[in-house]
């Protein structure tokens, strides 16, 4: 459920093609305070590289004194699936042996993804290659006690 697209002049292979959302594909906002994931299929369709970064959906900053913002296909500690693809994790605190695939969020607040492909390939643009829905991974305590 990408809510925004941006792109520059279609020159295959050069500039950049963004996908911003700001809910899940349920259609709920995004909540700080619960993990979500991201698959990014594998052999996404870029002459660079991808990425996906966080920002704080109230000043669409980044979110303050977190570690990172986002995580790349560049990131040398990036852990791909079996099948090549690779999960993405939002949310306040890392799954359980994800740390290299998490990017932190504040539990007090709602963010927005913005998901970058850096030298977009004629895959995106003929829809071969698709980018999924970000969905809940588990709901956070917050949630639960409510």
């Amino acid at each position: 459920m990408f809510s925004y697209v941006f792109f520059s002049t279609k020159h295959l292979g050069a500039g950049q093609f963004y996908l911003m959302t700001i809910k899940d594909g349920h259609g709920l906002e995004f909540d700080g305070g619960n993990t979500y994931r991201l698959n990014v299929p594998a052999n996404a369709p870029v002459r660079q590289y991808w990425s996906a970064t966080v920002y704080d959906r109230r000043t669409h900053a980044l979110i303050r004194d977190m570690p990172r913002s986002s995580r790349s296909s560049q990131d040398p500690d990036l852990k791909k699936n079996r099948d090549g693809s690779s999960d993405i994790y939002f949310g306040p605190k890392a799954p359980d042996g994800k740390e290299a695939n998490w990017i932190p969020t504040n539990p007090n607040g709602k963010f927005e993804v913005l998901f970058r492909l850096y030298g977009p390939e004629k895959a995106l643009f003929d829809k071969e290659w698709r980018l999924p829905d970000i969905e809940l991974a588990s709901a956070g305590q917050a949630k639960k006690a409510a």
